[in-house]
């Protein structure tokens, strides 16, 4: 078992490290000009929420799914929103900040990692928020690892 690879999860510290990056990545957002109007009314446990899909995302318990509906309720989150591209980059630079400051691991392959998945996860939802966007109404919820996208064919 010591020769085991921890998960990005496990790597990151944990339900607790991924509180701790979405409450101070959620503190950014609020006073981010761009990003405020999107999120003004998101409820006070937006970034539990937050919290728990990125867990998921890295391997860990699947509260997410089991608690809030998983990739189906992801998707109807972002439905119509029109997210531009000015607006998932600012999403990516504060997210990474918050990581920063909220203290998970920066070696690079954990940090590699994470940005794959932010990057790879906020252009799907930029395709997703257009209107007219026509994304699959089911599938997993994607379990990123150290350096590689899971295959999906709706």
């Amino acid at each position: 078992m010591a020769d085991r690879v921890p998960t990005l999860y496990e790597w990151a510290g944990g339900e607790e490290a991924f509180e701790r990056l979405t409450e101070t990545f959620y503190g950014k957002v609020k006073r981010d000009e761009l990003l405020e109007p999107v999120f003004r009314n998101m409820s006070p446990d937006h970034p539990k929420h937050v919290a728990a899909w990125l867990a998921e995302v890295f391997r860990g318990p699947p509260r997410y799914t089991e608690e809030h509906g998983g990739y189906p309720h992801m998707v109807h989150k972002h439905h119509n929103l029109a997210i531009t591209e000015e607006q998932r980059r600012r999403w990516v630079n504060l997210i990474c900040d918050a990581a920063d400051d909220a203290g998970l691991p920066d070696d690079p392959e954990f940090r590699s990692a994470f940005v794959a998945y932010i990057e790879w996860g906020t252009r799907l939802a930029r395709h997703n928020s257009q209107p007219g966007a026509h994304p699959p109404q089911q599938a997993p919820v994607p379990h990123w690892g150290w350096g590689e996208a899971p295959p999906y064919t709706p």
